[in-house]
C-alpha cells in the first residue's frame, strides 16, 4: 500500500527519529464520514472546517499551503508560536508546516506533531489495521550498528517467515548475491541507509534478509512484503492471567489505539480477567504510540469500576475556540473492573492516548499506581483532522490539550515526573513479550507484589528514551501506519 502523501517528511522524520512519529488518534475530523486519529481528539460541535480548501488546480503546492496557512492560523493551539514564512521558500508541504510551527517546536509543544497524510490510507488503517510491508517492528542499537526485530505481527509475511522479537537481523538484500550486511549499512550511512535497502512499505517489494532468530542459527529468506491486518492486541500474549505468588495478575498488551476492533479486543480481555478473579492488572503500552482516543476512554471505563459517571478527562482549545472544549466522565462497562494495584509498562514510544488513560487515572488511584520501564514520551496535545478530500489530503494541527480531573495536563517532559511511583526497567527483547520473565513484566509483578525498585530518571522532552541504547527504525516517507507505529516495516 503506497501512500499518497503529499510532501517531503524528512523534517519530520529527523524530529521523530529520536522520538515518536505522529502520537495517535481522536475522534475529531474536518470529514463527517472519515473516521480521524489524531489523540487526543473530541468530537467538536460544530466540526471543525478546513477554510478555504485548496483549488482544483491540481491540488498545487502554493494552494494547499495557503490553505494550510489559514488552518494553522485558525485552528492551531499556540497561535503565538507560529512562525511567518515565505511559501516561496519551500518545495513541500511538510516543509513548509514545519518553519510555521518551528517556535513551538523550539519550545517542547510540537516535536512534529503537525502534519500531512494521506486520508485514503489513515482510513483503511483504522478500520481494518490495514498496512503493508514485512510486519515486523525495527529496533537498531545505535552504539554497534545491530538490527533486531522488537515485535513481529501474526499473518504478516515476516512472521511467517520466521521473523519475531529477538531476531537478529544480519544482512539485506534483493537477491542473495547482493547481500550488504547491516554492519556495513550503518558504516556507510547510518539507520537511513539500512531504511533504505529495507525498500518502500509497497505490497509486492521483495527483500532476501540473513537474520538470527533468538536462540537460533542464522538462516536466509526471500521475504515479499503484502498487506496484513494490525492486531491490536496479540492473540499469543495481548490478554493473559499471570500468578504473581498466588495473586492472579491481568497482563493487557495493547499495541495501539489506532485500529478501531481495539475497543472489542479490550472488553473482551477484561471479560477474561473479570471472570477469573483478577483484582491487579499490568498494561503494557511500551511501543503504543497512541491512536483514537475513543478506545483510550473505553480503556478508562474498563480500569473504573465504581467510578462511573466522575470526570474521566477534560479537552480544551485555544480561547477563541473554547465552544469546542468538551468534558467525558466514566461510562459503564459490564467488564469493567477496580483493581487495587496497576502497572504501566512505558518507554519513550508510549504516548498520547496511552498518556491519557494513566494521567486521567491519577485522580482517582493514589498510590496504587507506577510506570515501569523508562519515561513515556510526553504528548498532552492532539491534533484534530482537516480534510481536503480532492487531494486525498488530510492535515492534523496541534488543536487542543488534555487534562485530568484536577485539571494537570502539562506533561510535555513524559509522565515519570508527576508519578506517584516508578520502576526503571529494561525492554528486554531475549524474552517474549508476556514472559513473567521478561525484565519489564518482571519489574511490574514486582511492584504489584509491593517489592522495592530503582525509581526512573525522567529526562526533559523524554526524547525517545529506548533501553540498551536502541532506537526505533524510521523510514524516510512514513506510511500511515509507520507515523502511528514506529519502526514498522
Amino acid at each position: 500500500m503506497k501512500i499518497a502523501r503529499l510532501s517531503d517528511p524528512r523534517a519530520l522524520v529527523s524530529a521523530l527519529a529520536l522520538a515518536l512519529v505522529a502520537c495517535g488518534g481522536g475522534d475529531g475530523s474536518g470529514s463527517s464520514s472519515t473516521p480521524p486519529i489524531a489523540t487526543p481528539s473530541p468530537s467538536p460541535s460544530p466540526t471543525p472546517t478546513p477554510s478555504p480548501t485548496p483549488t482544483s488546480t491540481a491540488c498545487s503546492l502554493r494552494s494547499q499551503q495557503d490553505a494550510v496557512n489559514a488552518l494553522l492560523n485558525e485552528w492551531y493551539l499556540f497561535p503565538n508560536l507560529l512562525a511567518n514564512v515565505n511559501p516561496a521558500d519551500f518545495t513541500t508541504l511538510q516543509s513548509f508546516i514545519d518553519a510555521r510551527v518551528a517556535p513551538a517546536r523550539a519550545q517542547n509543544r510540537d516535536r512534529g506533531f503537525t502534519f500531512a497524510t494521506s486520508i485514503a490510507e489513515e482510513t483503511a488503517l483504522i478500520q481494518s489495521g490495514s498496512s503493508a510491508g514485512f510486519g515486523v517492528r525495527l529496533g537498531f542499537d545505535s552504539s554497534a550498528g545491530r538490527l533486531f526485530v522488537v515485535e513481529g505481527y501474526e499473518g504478516s509475511p515476516g512472521f511467517a517467515a520466521g521473523l519475531d522479537r529477538g531476531t537478529e537481523i544480519l544482512g539485506i538484500g534483493t537477491t542473495s548475491a547482493n547481500l550488504q550486511t547491516v554492519a556495513s549499512l550503518f558504516a556507510s550511512g547510518g539507520a537511513q541507509a539500512v531504511s533504505n535497502a529495507l525498500g518502500p512499505n509497497d505490497a509486492g517489494v521483495t527483500r532476501v534478509l540473513q537474520f538470527r532468530p533468538r536462540g537460533g542459527t542464522v538462516t536466509e529468506r526471500s521475504i515479499t512484503k503484502a498487506d496484513f491486518a494490525l492486531d491490536p492486541v496479540s492473540d499469543r500474549y495481548g490478554a493473559l492471567v499471570l500468578n504473581n505468588g498466588g495473586t492472579r495478575v491481568g497482563y493487557l498488551n495493547l499495541r495501539t489505539f489506532i485500529v478501531e476492533d481495539a475497543q472489542r479486543q479490550m472488553r473482551e480481555a477484561f471479560g477474561q480477567f473479570r471472570s477469573q478473579g483478577v483484582t491487579q492488572i499490568i498494561v503494557d503500552l511500551r511501543y503504543n504510540g497512541g491512536g483514537l482516543t475513543s478506545s483510550a476512554d473505553i480503556l478508562g471505563d474498563l480500569l473504573s469500576a465504581g467510578r462511573v459517571g466522575q470526570l474521566w478527562a477534560r479537552v480544551v482549545w485555544r480561547p477563541e475556540k473554547e465552544a469546542q472544549n468538551r468534558s467525558r466522565n466514566t461510562l459503564a462497562e459490564p467488564n469493567a473492573i477496580n483493581p487495587t494495584r496497576i502497572a504501566f509498562i512505558t518507554t519513550g514510544a508510549s504516548a498520547s492516548a496511552s498518556e491519557i488513560v494513566i494521567n486521567s487515572l491519577l485522580p482517582y488511584v493514589g498510590n496504587n499506581i507506577a510506570l515501569i520501564g523508562t519515561n513515556t514520551f510526553g504528548k498532552p496535545v492532539g491534533q484534530a483532522a482537516f480534510d481536503f478530500a480532492q487531494c486525498d489530503l488530510r492535515v492534523r494541527p496541534v488543536s487542543f490539550q488534555t487534562v485530568d480531573a484536577n485539571g494537570r495536563g502539562d506533561y510535555f517532559n513524559g509522565l515519570a515526573s508527576i508519578m506517584p511511583n516508578t520502576c526503571r526497567a529494561n525492554d528486554d527483547i531475549s524474552a517474549p513479550l508476556g514472559d513473567p520473565n521478561e525484565a519489564s513484566i518482571r519489574t511490574a509483578l514486582d511492584f504489584l507484589a509491593g517489592r522495592t525498585c530503582t525509581p526512573i530518571v525522567s529526562s526533559t522532552g523524554a526524547m525517545w528514551e529506548m533501553q540498551q541504547s536502541r532506537d526505533m527504525l524510521m523510514s524516510r516517507a512514513p506510511s500511515a501506519a509507520q507515523i502511528e507505529l514506529p519502526g514498522l516495516f
